[in-house]
Order: C-alpha cells, then sequence, then structure tokens
C-alpha cells in the first residue's frame, strides 16, 4: 500500500498534468450550471436503476465474455452489460465475415439484453467493444491506418483526431458500440510485443496524441451532453506501467514511485480531460503488484485523485493472474476497483462466485453498486438507452462508409507524413521520372506485412493474404501507378535478380506481423538477413539502393543502412501503399510534390544491445535521436556505421526456439499433412489432424493438436530466414526441449523424428510415453540429441525439421519446443 507522502505526491503530479497537459480543441462546457443540473438528473436516473436491477442482473452488468462463447440465449439469461470480440473472434468464428454478420450479430445481442426479464428488473441494453487499434481492423475492407508508433511519428495532433472519426465512422457503421483505443502506454524498451500501439517513449507527445484520439473516436462534446451516433466510445488503455517491463509483455515496471508516475501515468489526465469514458487496466504489475488487484492505484489514483468517474475495465483474463485468484473467481479485482471482468471463456463460474461472494458478504453491496452506477453512468452518456437496435441507428448498414475514399485519403496522408528519413547520400530520393526502376522483395506485394499484428485476426499475417485487403494498395502496386505516371520503366525482382539493369532498387523488407505476447523479442536483430544479402548484392553492382523498413519497432540496422544509399523508416503504414509512393518518386513536373516531415517517436539504436533506450536517461547514446529525421530540404550525410554485434556471433545465448507460446518460431514453419497432402494452415488437407490455439498461461499461449487419423506435424527450419545468431545456435545445440501435456493418448503409433540430413537416423517412438503423460498436465522434457542417432554435436539449419506423427485419439498440447546449447536426457524418454 502506498504511504500518505506517496499518495499526496501522486495527488500533486496527478492535478499539475490535468491543468498543464489540456487537450488542444477540447472545450469543456461553458454553463456549469446547466452542467450541474444534467449531471443531478443523471445520476438520478441511475438511482431509480439500481434500485430496481435485481442482485442477479447487477452481476450481469459487471461480466464481459467474448462472442465466441456467448449465444443471444446466453444473454437473455444473464443480461450481460457489455460483451467482445477478442482478437481472434468474429460472428460465426469466421474471421472474413461480411460487415452485415457483424450488424446482425450485434442486433441479436443487443434485442436479447433488453427482453424482458422474469424478475421485472429493468430492460438494460448492453454495448459492444472491439480492438480497433488503427482503424476499424477486424473487418475485410476497412481503411487500415499506420500502427500508434507511425502516427507518433507524424506529431500530428489532428490528424490523430481525424484518424480517430474515421475509425469511429467504420465501427458505427457495423453497430459496434466500443472501441478498445487508443493505446496510451509509453513504450521504454523496444523489445516489447506491443511497442507499435505506443504514440512514442516521450510520455508527453503521447498524452497528446492520446487525448487527440480520444476525442476523434468519443467527439468533441463534454461527456454529459452525449456522444453522437457517428461515434463510439473510448479507451484508454492500459493503467499504467505496461510500457515500463524492460520489453517483457504482462511483465513488471520497477522503479521509484515518482519515476513510474512521471513516465507512465501521464497521458491518463491528458485522456480523461479529453473525455474518456472507459479506461481499462493493465496486466502488468507495479513493483510487484499486479494493476487489476491493486486498489491503491485503481481506486486510489485513477478514481480518487485523478477523478475519473467512468468505467474501469479489465484485460482478457487478467484478474485471474491475481496471487489467490482464477479466471473463475477473483473478488479481490472488483474490491480493488476493476468494475468490468473481461473473462473469455469462464464467465459461467465468475458469474456464479461473484454471486455468492455478493450474497455472502465477501464483496459489499456498495462495491458492487458502484461498479454499476459507473457502468450505467458511461451507457447514459454514451446515449445508449435513447439509441434505437443497432441495425437502426444512423450509420448502421451504411457499409459504403467502410474503406471510403475520404477515409483512405486520411491514411495516405498519415503514411506520407509517419515515413522518416534516416540516409538519403547523393541525393538518390526522390526518383526522377524517366529513371527505371526495380522494386525488390516480396514485402513490397503483401498488404498482411505493410499492415502487422491487430488486422482481421490478432497476429495478423499467417494465411492472410492481399485479397482479404480489398481497395488497399500494396507498396508496389502504388511505386508502379506513379512510375507510369512519370515515364519510368518499372520491374519486380523478389531476389534482386533482374534481366536489364536499373536506374536504381527499392528493396522494401522488414519483420513478420506480431501482437502482444508473442512478439515480444530477444534482440533488435532482424533474423531474416536475405534483404541485406540483397542490397550488398545490388550495391556490388553500383546500382543505388532505397531501403524502406516495415517494422513495428526501431531496429539494430546498421549493416543495412551501410548496403543503403537510402535508408526509409516506413513502420506499419497499412493498407494505403501510395503514401509511400508520394515521397519516394518526383512527380512529372520534376517537382517532389512532399517533403519527409516524420521525426523518430522512438531513439534509434546504435549498437545491437541497446534494448532500453530513451532520451534523457543516464547514458543516452543513440544512432539517431528521438526527434531525428531527415528532409530534401535540408540533406545530411551519414557516416559509415560499426556492424560489429557480438549476438551475430552466437553470444546472446544457445537456445532456438521451435514453438513459441504456441506458435511456430521463425526460422520454422508449422506444416500439417495427412492422406489429402500437406498445407500450412490449421488443419491437414484431409482433416485428420487439426490445431486450435488454447490458453495455457495467457491468451493462446499453447497449440493444441488434435489426430483423428494418422497425420504428421512438421516444423522446417528455413534456411533463408537462418540469421548468423541461429547458425551459431545451432551449432551449440544438444537437447531438444519440450513442454507439452496429454490430453488424450490416442491408440495408434506416436514417434518424433528430427531430419537433419544424413547426421539423424533414428525415429524416438514416443507411443508409450504419451500413454503414460495422459491427463497427467503439463510435463517437460530435455531429450538428448544422441536419441535421434546424431553422431556428432552441432546442427545446421539445411535441411532440419522436428516432426511428430500420431494417429487417431491423440489429443497434443504444445507450449514451446526449442533446441538448447544444455545436455539432454540420454535415456530418449518424454
Amino acid at each position: 500500500m502506498m504511504k500518505r507522502s506517496s499518495l499526496a505526491l501522486l495527488l500533486g503530479l496527478a492535478m499539475a498534468l490535468v491543468f498543464a497537459l489540456t487537450v488542444q480543441g477540447f472545450a469543456p462546457n461553458p454553463e456549469p450550471g446547466k452542467k450541474a443540473a444534467r449531471a443531478a438528473a443523471l445520476e438520478a436516473r441511475i438511482d431509480d436503476l439500481l434500485g430496481r436491477m435485481s442482485l442477479e442482473q447487477k452481476i450481469g452488468q459487471v461480466i464481459m465474455p467474448d462472442i465466441a462463447s456467448i449465444t443471444p440465449a446466453d444473454m437473455r439469461a444473464y443480461h450481460f452489460g457489455t460483451i467482445l470480440n477478442g482478437g481472434n473472434s468474429a460472428p460465426g468464428n469466421n474471421e472474413r465475415a461480411p460487415p452485415a454478420d457483424w450488424l446482425a450479430l450485434a442486433d441479436a445481442y443487443w434485442e436479447a439484453s433488453v427482453s424482458p426479464r422474469s424478475d421485472g428488473g429493468p430492460a438494460i441494453p448492453m454495448m459492444w467493444a472491439t480492438d480497433a487499434i488503427h482503424g476499424h481492423n477486424n473487418i475485410v475492407g476497412a481503411t487500415i491506418f499506420p500502427h500508434n508508433i507511425g502516427l507518433g511519428a507524424t506529431r500530428d495532433a489532428d490528424l490523430v483526431r481525424r484518424i480517430g472519426e474515421a475509425t469511429a465512422t467504420e465501427i458505427a457503421a457495423t453497430g459496434i458500440d466500443w472501441a478498445f483505443a487508443p493505446t496510451i502506454a509509453v513504450a521504454r524498451d523496444d523489445r516489447w510485443g506491443r511497442i507499435y500501439e505506443s504514440f512514442s517513449e516521450d510520455p508527453a507527445l503521447v498524452g497528446r496524441l492520446g487525448a487527440a484520439s480520444v476525442i476523434g473516436l468519443q467527439g468533441r462534446s463534454a461527456p454529459d451532453v452525449g456522444i453522437s451516433q457517428a461515434h463510439v466510445l473510448a479507451t484508454a488503455k492500459h493503467f499504467f506501467g505496461d510500457g515500463g517491463t524492460n520489453g517483457r509483455d504482462q511483465g513488471d515496471a520497477s522503479g521509484t514511485e515518482a519515476d513510474l508516475l512521471r513516465i507512465h501515468a501521464r497521458p491518463y489526465p491528458p485522456a480523461i480531460q479529453a473525455g474518456a469514458q472507459v479506461v481499462m487496466a493493465s496486466f502488468s504489475s507495479v513493483n510487484g503488484q499486479k494493476m487489476h488487484g491493486s486498489k491503491a492505484y485503481l481506486t486510489g489514483l485513477l478514481k480518487e485523485k485523478m477523478g475519473f468517474d467512468g468505467l474501469v475495465v479489465g484485460d482478457w483474463n487478467a484478474h485471474g493472474q491475481i496471487p489467490g485468484c482464477t479466471n473463475s473467481n477473483c473478488p479481490q479485482a472488483l474490491l480493488a476497483g476493476l468494475d468490468i471482468y473481461m473473462v473469455a471463456e469462464e464467465w459461467k463460474p465468475l458469474y456464479a462466485n461473484l454471486l455468492a461472494q455478493l450474497r455472502a458478504g465477501t464483496i459489499p453491496m456498495a462495491r458492487v453498486d458502484d461498479a454499476v452506477r459507473r457502468i450505467l453512468r458511461v451507457k447514459m452518456r454514451y446515449g445508449l438507452f435513447e439509441k434505437p437496435k443497432p441495425s437502426a441507428r444512423a450509420l448502421a448498414g451504411k457499409f459504403e462508409l467502410i474503406g471510403a475514399p475520404a477515409h483512405r485519403a486520411i491514411a495516405r496522408e498519415a503514411v506520407r507524413k509517419s515515413l522518416v528519413l534516416l540516409k538519403n547520400q547523393n541525393g538518390v530520393l526522390p526518383i526522377r521520372p524517366g529513371r527505371s526502376i526495380l522494386v525488390v522483395g516480396e514485402a513490397a506485394r503483401s498488404l498482411p506485412m505493410q499492415s502487422g499484428g491487430w488486422t482481421i485476426t490478432w497476429q495478423g499475417g499467417g494465411d492472410l493474404n492481399n485479397a482479404d485487403f480489398p481497395g488497399g494498395q500494396t507498396i508496389f502496386d502504388a511505386i508502379q501507378a506513379q512510375a507510369k505516371a512519370n515515364g519510368s520503366p518499372l520491374a519486380f525482382s523478389p531476389d534482386g535478380e533482374f534481366s536489364v539493369r536499373p536506374d536504381a532498387a527499392i528493396v522494401v523488407f522488414g519483420e513478420r506481423p506480431f501482437a502482444e505476447f508473442i512478439g515480444d523479442a530477444k534482440d533488435l536483430i532482424l533474423p531474416d538477413e536475405r534483404p541485406l544479402a540483397m542490397m550488398r548484392a545490388l550495391k556490388a553492382k553500383n546500382i543505388p539502393v532505397i531501403a524502406v523498413l516495415l517494422s513495428g519497432r526501431a531496429l539494430w540496422m546498421n549493416r543495412e543502412i551501410n548496403a543503403a544509399d537510402a535508408f526509409v523508416a516506413a513502420w506499419l503504414p497499412g493498407t494505403e501503399g501510395a503514401g509511400l509512393a508520394d515521397l519516394l518518386l518526383r512527380g512529372p513536373s520534376r517537382i517532389a510534390p512532399h517533403d519527409f516531415v516524420g521525426v523518430l517517436p522512438f531513439s534509434w539504436p546504435a549498437s545491437c544491445t541497446q534494448f532500453a533506450l530513451n532520451a534523457g536517461e543516464p547514458g543516452y547514446a543513440p544512432l539517431f535521436a528521438l526527434g531525428y529525421g531527415q528532409r530534401y530540404a535540408r540533406p545530411q550525410r551519414t557516416k559509415v556505421l560499426d556492424e560489429r554485434c557480438a549476438l551475430l556471433d552466437g553470444a546472446g545465448g544457445g537456445a532456438i526456439d521451435l514453438i513459441k507460446t504456441g506458435r511456430a518460431a521463425l526460422p520454422f514453419s508449422l506444416e500439417l499433412a495427412d492422406s489429402g497432402g500437406k498445407a500450412p494452415a490449421t488443419s491437414s488437407p484431409a482433416g485428420q489432424l487439426r490445431l486450435v490455439q488454447r490458453d495455457r498461461n495467457a491468451q493462446e499461449d499453447s497449440a493444441q493438436f488434435t489426430w483423428s487419423g494418422p497425420a504428421i506435424l512438421t516444423l522446417r527450419a528455413d534456411p533463408g530466414l537462418a540469421s548468423s545468431a541461429h547458425k551459431a545456435a545451432l551449432q551449440a545445440s544438444k537437447s531438444l526441449v519440450i513442454e507439452y501435456q496429454v490430453r488424450a493418448r490416442g491408440t495408434g503409433p506416436a514417434q518424433l523424428v528430427l531430419e537433419c540430413g544424413a547426421g539423424c537416423t533414428r525415429p524416438l517412438d514416443a507411443a508409450a510415453d504419451l500413454a503414460l503423460a495422459a491427463d497427467k498436465g503439463w510435463r517437460f522434457a530435455r531429450i538428448s540429441l544422441r536419441c535421434f542417432g546424431l553422431a556428432a554435436e552441432g546442427l545446421s539449419a539445411d535441411p532440419l525439421a522436428l516432426t511428430i506423427r500420431g494417429d487417431a485419439g491423440l489429443v497434443l498440447e504444445l507450449s514451446s519446443v526449442r533446441l538448447s546449447a544444455e545436455p539432454g536426457e540420454e535415456t530418449c524418454r518424454l
């Protein structure tokens, strides 16, 4: 618990920030008398509803289940106050469901929520929340804006506000009420898997842009006046400290309380002043205390000291991480100040436990009434009780608004303003009309890579392709259109090879899509070294090289910057590739219509071990400082950079992940095969082997494989994606480490096979061990590579694969699979 002196410091800091960081463009209601009368009338309405609600109805209001785990019938029975669609949830479990399906499901849940209750309680409409992280990104065809890291590079609050307005319009067209945005984390370690959801390492910039996003989503009117049907509720998240966990998602932000508040709490007063009605609590901890269980912070700081009178919603099952809690039983979170539990699947036992705890007095009625009051207050401010069903609202069903030209124009502007020019030797950019251009790299033709995580699916990428982005434009297509207008010959090459020598080569490359948790990185080195080899080969032929990096973070790029004549940090620009063409090529008039205006929102590392690099901290020595960005109008020279990195020599350790947190890790990919053939999908071609993601310690952090016939799962390394560090670690490998559980043993044979060329000759019979492990929970095995017939230590990436063969009835769950430099057991048993 905090001392009185700490609370006093908190109060002073919070109040100073509220006044010092007032949001530009937000005008509080100038008529305090009328405002007070409206507030009193609203509280009287709440009093009336609370007096007529049953205990069951109140508990229903504080539970937020996922649409994948409930039906409209459940809504009718339990009268939940809110629902959400998680990152991988959609109507009918169809991630490509058309907008009409989303609207129809919104109607079904809404109608169920207002159906008459058997106990005569009042009808209280539900609200639906969605992760609109960079546009209405769950919807096929929506405008996908640059992620926040790119918007931070623009430093343009008005642009961020207009993006919020456009996003709200597209959300409203599908009948959804509420966006889980903006993220106002102040990320301080670039390895964090949510780094691109942060506007900047600078808390003042985060506060300014976060407030602008709130205004864009909710509108400019003061909350007590109401939110129009062209807007939706915003969520300031994740309170607080999520960006200070040393690059580990859901980790611990440690340090002095004063420093943590100065950095990580600072964006919240501006967001509240801008009218934010919802704050989401963070998964993370502060100095060892889980935020979902911290009364000092959720109640003492946020609600009392910052004066937040909206609702506090939890994150995905995060209450279950509080010591002494489970997903289905956690009164501690409500007592700490959480108002809504986000519970993905275990809502039914949570409902029963909360109801019993309320009746037993474990949870005071006053705390439940306060939570429900806050929920009702937000619903009334949103105007929910006056709104008709979702399909009858002002913008509902106007699907032409989804991906509308006006919204795409804003996105194109955002892309253009977000690009940061880090190098431009000899004025190679912009490319003059008539010059022949070679565009290199599959990333130039990939809308999934341009868009990154939180795009249609939770992690993005995967089996998504360009057809899932109707109306979007790849970087190559955008360059092709501008080159045609310029009279510039254009060619594409996936690998840098060409038949006609170009005047310039644009190499587009970057990170594979990722999102929270799965996206935490060990270091800031790009594992795929093929683009570097392409750039070096082109430069050796005296062809000017323009490098365009697609990434969700600042990466150690010394080698790539040296190999390029020009280098552009493009972040994750989304669907409007034309924003890049606007800057890379001169127009036909031979005058560049636009100049670079983007500057770095995060400091750029000079060495491969600078993970936490933040302006103003001791020892600050970046390659490019926070706020750096070159201009055509102000050319600068870039020195030759030091390419040495101990991590490339294997100094970072000998572990190589094949499966990490339930997903294949680069350079490995997952393939399922049966009698119908093989495919990189969640089901083998004939359906004899199926994959579903399950929760172990966090959301979807394990992979469950179910056999209904003879089938094979294979984790195969792509030697082209194996970095120098991977190759060094493979040479040091001595054991295969597996974290697994067997949910059902199966009846047929089972084998583990390590494929490593002539060196691996022996399959490992696993049937007896899997049968023994059935229904015994999670297990850990470290198997010597000698068990697979490997005579000498060390592996190479070509060829390298791990195969698990099984038969009908086997249900195997894998959390992690890795190769380790530590010796393994030579008993050769699982």
